[in-house]
């Protein structure tokens, strides 16, 4: 550590409770890993398919009483579920219908579709009756399967759980009649288990998913990108969009990016700091943050980082800044050490809130799901109690958005708190979580 003055190491001790050690040079960016071309996604997701379908659907359906479980699909109108239960391609009928209905030991698959795809026929059979013998197809099939109950799409708080239109259910209720719609209950407790169960093999590919938001991360936030005084939020965020798209690949939201400086107030939006607007340049000694999520073989990613922006003479950054992250690495270890599979999101949010008090560290915990989408179904460890699911259990193996920040004076910004906000993708393993690349534990510096 290089010298410092008698009072700003006081300073330090009393704040933070840590002492930052001096950063060393920021490591090298990685390499771009290889991603599979269109075809190779297509063959891998497949398989993937057919493990969900085959192998993990009937237990679900069978723990949450579903007899039968009806998905309807309106062009220009998808249900977010079903790309999630074919292959990756276009459903493109004016209204599709998936069908799948417990046999007791399988799940009998059936597709009503109004057009033949050969790679929809490896996963279900095809049913394709002429246009004004649909409903009568449709009636024949639930009546002969008889089942107990049929889950529809409906009831659920989130919209992956609410996909089924007000017309589509008309469609459905006076297709079936009175007697099989005093069957219908909502899928929305069964669709929380089935998108935020992950399979084993999806890891691999998911790591790259994680290693190319974070390869572009670093980029976006090095003077490869960033000149000061001249580079605004917009051209980061914009050059962050373009490389997602020079890839392939596609983002489901826009790139934020927000600036604290010293002696100037940050905006907040409810709780949390607002995003900075596309026409501020960013300047010397400003601390930046980009909370960013790309897609890639039908999962997500969300990541935030920060980057710090040398004053004229500066070499690195300002001790305060750096015992901030480290506050914040230190919630992140308490989360660590609490969270287990079978624990409720709540009960994590409440062990590791608790012990973040003791510790003195001003902490704030928004944790949500993510693997098939980006603010996934499950459970969150949250500060707003049950929202999104807090009251649902950790899954194994399953994928979990650890996002959350602590706030600290800083010494050499004359008290003036800053906020480090850190998001990383975490797997739950049979220990614990863990982190699918290693967390930011150094700001990123840019010259």
């Amino acid at each position: 550590m290089r010298p410092k003055t008698l009072l700003i190491t006081a300073l330090i001790v009393c704040c933070f409770a840590i002492e930052a050690p001096a950063q060393s040079p920021t490591p090298s960016i990685p390499e771009m890993p290889k991603l599979l071309s269109q075809r190779e996604q297509m063959e891998v997701r497949e398989t993937w398919l057919r493990t969900r379908l085959g192998q993990r659907l009937l237990p679900m359906m069978k723990r949450h009483g579903v007899g039968m479980w009806i998905v309807v699909n309106e062009e220009f109108n998808s249900d977010p579920v079903t790309e999630h239960i074919v292959p990756p391609i276009p459903m493109v009928g004016r209204r599709d219908i998936f069908i799948f209905i417990d046999k007791g030991e399988r799940v009998e698959r059936i597709a009503m579709v109004r057009y033949e795809e050969e790679r929809l026929r490896n996963h279900y059979k095809m049913v394709m009756p002429a246009r004004d013998k649909f409903g009568e197809a449709l009636r024949k099939i639930v009546d002969d399967a008889d089942p107990g109950t049929i889950a529809l799409n409906i009831g659920g708080d989130r919209g992956q759980q609410s996909g089924l239109s007000h017309d589509a259910y008309k469609f459905i209720a006076e297709t079936l009649g009175a007697d099989n719609e005093k069957k219908f209950i909502s899928a929305a407790p069964f669709l929380t288990e089935f998108f935020d169960t992950r399979l084993a093999e999806e890891l691999q590919h998911y790591r790259n998913a994680v290693l190319v938001t974070d390869i572009i991360t670093r980029r976006a936030f090095s003077n490869e990108v960033i000149t000061p005084g001249k580079t605004t939020v917009g051209d980061v965020r914009w050059w962050m969009v373009q490389q997602v798209n020079d890839l392939g690949l596609s983002i489901w939201f826009q790139p934020d990016i927000r600036i604290q400086r010293q002696a100037a107030a940050s905006e907040t939006s409810g709780p949390f700091l607002g995003t900075a607007k596309e026409a501020d340049v960013i300047r010397r000694g400003d601390l930046i943050h980009v909370d960013f999520g790309l897609n890639y073989m039908g999962l997500s990613t969300d990541w935030q980082k920060h980057a710090y922006i040398l004053k004229e003479g500066e070499t690195d950054v300002p001790a305060g800044i750096k015992a901030a992250l480290l506050n914040t690495n230190k919630l992140q270890d308490i989360l660590f050490s609490v969270a287990r599979a079978g624990m409720t999101g709540t009960e994590v949010y409440e062990k590791t809130i608790a012990e973040a008090k003791r510790q003195g560290l001003e902490a704030m915990i928004y944790s949500h799901p993510l693997g098939t989408h980006g603010h996934g179904l499950g459970p969150s460890i949250d500060f707003r109690g049950n929202i999104g699911g807090g009251a649902n259990k950790i899954i194994p193996g399953s994928y979990m958005s650890i996002e959350l920040n602590t706030a600290t004076p800083v010494a050499e910004w004359g008290g003036q708190k800053v906020t480090i906000m850190a998001e990383d993708d975490a797997v739950m393993t049979l220990t614990g979580y863990e982190f699918i690349r290693p967390r930011q534990t150094e700001i990123y510096i840019i010259k």
